[in-house]
């Protein structure tokens, strides 16, 4: 407990990485700098993730043979962590945004994935078997009536992503990266910085609760007075 910091502390951290003035160190003022880094870096690879997975998760949802050629392998690499991922990456792609934003990918790709195959396969048959009744075109079909049908799961699917790809992003930020979030908190402990550390801890929080309600923001004016959402 003694190494915990006072809530004043915290607080008057926060205020002095917002605006500076307070601590006047080398952190001060400088949160918006960290937060746009993470916020790009958790947009790019959440977007990645969002455009794989909605397609192919369709795709599987739909073919029995694409489903059973690929679940197997999906359910393979799924519950590899992706801190395990971490070294690799870094050998891989090597030090900087685009191995963070790869970690945010694979945090992100498989809950989107898995809730779009759930959401495509529970749509109701009749309901395909009525739009071909009806001439509708397969390809037609698709957009009309399944994926609607399918937008609730998707959307599951992209809010708990996009929850994990916060999560992530700290891990991939620790290692040769120096702007960020995740650097903030890897240079805090360095330095044994509790403050610095749960205030970051605390500005990741409010950025994933201010994600989260954007992104039901942004499907409420998408979908309009369709009821696809609750």
């Amino acid at each position: 407990m003694e190494y915990l910091p006072a809530p004043y502390d915290v607080a008057r951290r926060l205020v002095d990485l917002a605006f500076g003035g307070v601590i006047d160190d080398t952190y001060s003022g400088t949160l918006w700098e960290h937060l746009w880094a993470s916020t790009r870096r958790v947009l790019q690879g959440f977007a990645l993730a969002a455009a794989v997975a909605v397609p192919l998760g369709v795709v599987m949802g739909r073919s029995r043979t694409a489903f059973r050629l690929l679940e197997p392998t999906i359910n393979l690499i799924r519950p590899i962590p992706v801190t395990a991922w971490a070294p690799l990456s870094l050998l891989i792609i090597g030090f900087g945004d685009q191995s963070t934003i790869f970690l945010v990918f694979l945090a992100s790709v498989f809950a989107i994935l898995l809730n779009t195959i759930a959401g495509v396969r529970e749509v109701p048959e009749r309901l395909v078997e009525a739009a071909a009744m009806l001439g509708t075109r397969p390809a037609r079909t698709l957009y009309k009536v399944v994926l609607p049908a399918a937008v609730p799961s998707i959307i599951g699917g992209l809010r708990i992503a996009l929850g994990l790809a916060w999560v992530i992003l700290v891990v991939g930020e620790t290692v040769g990266i120096s702007t960020g979030l995740g650097a903030l908190i890897t240079q805090a402990r360095e330095q044994s910085r509790t403050d610095l550390i749960v205030a970051v801890m605390i500005v990741i929080g409010l950025a994933g609760f201010l994600a989260d309600r954007l992104l039901m923001l942004l499907v409420r004016l998408i979908a309009g007075r369709r009821p696809l959402i609750n």
